[in-house]
C-alpha cells in the first residue's frame, strides 16, 4: 500500500502559479511511475504529467507542456508540480498518483492501476 497526500491547491488568478506536491511514505519512487492527474469538471480524469521509473524521464499532456514541471526532491518522498502561466481551463481537482512496481507509464500514464491520493483543488480565474 502507497499512502499519497497531496497539497498545494488554491485559487488563483490567469497567469499565475502554484506548486502542487505529493507527499508519500514510500522509498521505492523510483521503482514506480508517478503521475499528477487532472479532473475539470464534468470531465474525465486525465493525466497531466508523468515521471517516470528511475526519476529522470518526464512526460507532459500537450496542454500543459511548457508550463508545467514534475519532479522530485533528493529523498524521493515528495513529487511536485510546478504549474505557471495558468489558465482558467487548468481548473480542477488534481491528483498524484502512485503506479505499482514497473518499467514505464503504460500508454502516455494511461492502463496501468495507481495508488491515489485524495486531491487538491486548483481554481484559475480569469
Amino acid at each position: 500500500q502507497v499512502q499519497l497526500e497531496e497539497s498545494g491547491g488554491g485559487s488563483v488568478e490567469a497567469g499565475g502559479s502554484l506548486r502542487l506536491s505529493c507527499a508519500t511514505a514510500a522509498y521505492t519512487n523510483s521503482r514506480r511511475c508517478i503521475a499528477w492527474f487532472r479532473q475539470a469538471p464534468g470531465k474525465e480524469r486525465e493525466p497531466v504529467a508523468l515521471l517516470y521509473p528511475g526519476g529522470t524521464i518526464t512526460d507532459y499532456a500537450d496542454s500543459v507542456k511548457g508550463r508545467f514541471t514534475i519532479s522530485q526532491d533528493s529523498a524521493k518522498t515528495t513529487v511536485y508540480l510546478q504549474m505557471n502561466s495558468l489558465k482558467p481551463e487548468d481548473t480542477g481537482m488534481y491528483y498524484c498518483a502512485a503506479s505499482g512496481y514497473r518499467d514505464d507509464c503504460g500508454v502516455v500514464g494511461r492502463g496501468i492501476e495507481y495508488y491515489w491520493g485524495q486531491g487538491t483543488r486548483v481554481t484559475v480565474s480569469s
